[in-house]
């Protein structure tokens, strides 16, 4: 009898459970005119961050970055002390946000949306992205740079966002601490107000499909690559061509991201070490994830050239920018190996699995990346695509990795590329021969 009632009131309280996850409140506000009851502000950046206490808030104590600014304030939009104030710079990631107790936002993803006011009065040299916490761990976001900037100075605007914008298959909303975050790149000034979540919304705003983005062809336009990224395939495309015109072969090109960009950026005595004998050229991009290498090579960057080889390592920044699951970063390498295969047909490629980073080898982006690479032999013919696996050589024997070698745990210093080299020339020798 005690088992039957004991029984009974699990059923029941999980049927009352049910019933109030499917009934949810139709206004969520996080934060309209004061945080939500129980909540507060955070702001600073992304090693110190303090509680909004009184009107307003400066964090300027970051031992890291001594020159950073972050500043918060209670400002005015329909009535005194409704919105919220936030500039920032001299701090690469910068943060405001609603922190709460526990909060299930699963009743309100089938048709809810976020939806907030916003004034930009100066972002220049800035970007925004909006971001939701969706479990332990986990975090997604949805950038707003070139809208948000053509906003500036023209007053307040509403947008509202599908509440599916922040949530991939598996995420988990059922207790969300961090239901809301406005973050600055670059440096700014804007105003936000009326932040609040709706059970049933029309959203006023697209956003892309987590599923398809990394097979999306795309220029990186983020607020600290727009002044310089466009220039740079421009650059590239004028230089295939002065070397079609002087007869000058390419014989060699590496396709990426920062880790190959800076080879040639900041290493550039050694790249022409190892590398100027094949004329090799240099198409990697810093912070390029597989949808912007993609929409490179559709736009003429390996046209009118023939090496003998391509070598291509692409993925770690679409784990570390919205933590991509590792079938989809997968499907992006493919679409690019496939892209490579189209423009140059007689050029072997060499697939390098995505570097280690991070110190532990228990890191989650680290562990993601690892898991793309358990698939990336898949791509590998042995005929016109060869795939590589050298990670072993830049850690120590229990997996850690070592600033020696990757200062800040990412990219490689002189001795991290000449382990590069050392490691990738044997296989490299073969496929020019």
């Amino acid at each position: 009898m005690k088992f039957r009632h004991s029984t009974a009131l699990l059923l029941s309280t999980l049927a009352a459970a049910a019933a109030t996850a499917a009934t949810p409140a139709p206004t969520l506000p996080l934060y309209v005119g004061q945080a939500l009851p129980g909540a507060h502000i955070k702001f600073g950046d992304f090693d110190v961050q303090h509680t909004l206490e009184g009107d307003s808030g400066r964090m300027n104590d970051d031992a890291k970055q001594p020159n950073a600014l972050v500043d918060v304030h209670r400002t005015n939009k329909d009535g005194t002390g409704d919105a919220l104030g936030f500039s920032w710079k001299n701090a690469w990631f910068s943060t405001v946000r609603v922190e709460s107790a526990p909060v299930d936002l699963r009743p309100y993803l089938a048709k809810g949306t976020v939806s907030f006011d916003l004034k930009v009065n100066e972002l220049a040299k800035g970007g925004l992205n909006y971001r939701i916490d969706c479990g332990q761990g986990c975090e997604r976001k949805v950038t707003d740079v070139i809208p948000a900037r053509a906003a500036q100075g023209k007053g307040w605007r509403h947008l509202s966002y599908a509440l599916s914008c922040f949530h991939h298959q598996g995420d988990d909303f059922s207790a969300v601490t961090k239901p809301f975050a406005l973050d600055g790149t670059g440096e700014g000034d804007v105003e936000i107000a009326n932040i609040r979540i709706d059970a049933v919304g029309k959203p006023t705003e697209t956003c892309p499909d987590y599923r398809t983005a990394s097979v999306t062809p795309s220029p990186l336009n983020e607020s600290w690559s727009l002044d310089w990224w466009m220039p740079r395939h421009e650059e590239k495309l004028a230089e295939i061509a002065r070397r079609k015109a002087a007869g000058e072969p390419t014989e060699l090109v590496f396709i990426g991201d920062s880790i190959t960009h800076n080879w040639e950026q900041h290493n550039k005595p050694l790249w022409d070490e190892f590398w100027g004998k094949y004329h090799a050229l240099n198409l990697g991009y810093g912070g390029d994830r597989t949808e912007n290498v993609l929409w490179r090579l559709q736009h003429g960057e390996i046209d009118g050239i023939a090496p003998k080889v391509a070598v291509m390592m692409i993925g770690t920044n679409n784990t570390g920018f919205r933590m991509e699951e590792p079938q989809l970063l997968y499907a992006g390498i493919k679409r690019d190996i496939h892209e490579i295969q189209k423009h140059l047909p007689h050029t072997k490629i060499l697939l390098l699995a995505i570097f280690p980073r991070a110190e532990k080898a228990d890191d989650a982006q680290r562990m993601n990346n690892e898991k793309v690479n358990a698939l990336l032999p898949k791509l590998a013919d042995g005929k016109r695509v060869f795939f590589l696996n050298i990670n072993k050589a830049f850690l120590a024997p229990d997996g850690t990795l070592s600033k020696d070698i990757m200062p800040d745990l990412l990219h490689p210093n002189g001795d991290g590329y000449k382990i590069w080299q050392r490691e990738m020339q044997p296989t490299l020798d073969k496929l020019m021969h």
